[in-house]
């Protein structure tokens, strides 16, 4: 999948995060001669763009969810924290 086709399907509220991250990749690739931070990019939004064209109204409201976890602190209904999750994974490997 090329840049374009990874691009095309996304949400255009996240167009703007594409064009940004993949022009810092780009940039990383010039300083360092590598493309390794430029594959790990698009790997990265070729799963995004996946994920939008399967169901974009379900990809929404995980934005819209995210958006008001970051701005109220409040988990939504239903999940708990990181953490409380890693201690469960922990106490049930006997770690």
């Amino acid at each position: 999948m090329t840049a374009a086709a990874a691009h095309e399907p996304l949400l255009p509220e996240e167009a703007d995060a594409f064009d940004c991250d993949y022009r810092q990749a780009l940039k990383a690739a010039a300083e360092t001669l590598s493309l390794d931070e430029l594959h790990k990019t698009l790997e990265h939004r070729r799963r995004v763009a996946r994920m939008t064209q399967a169901d974009p109204s379900a990809h929404r409201r995980m934005h819209a969810q995210a958006e008001q976890t970051l701005r109220t602190g409040q988990l939504p209904a239903g999940t708990m924290p990181a953490d409380e999750i890693k201690a469960i994974i922990r106490r049930r490997l006997g770690l």
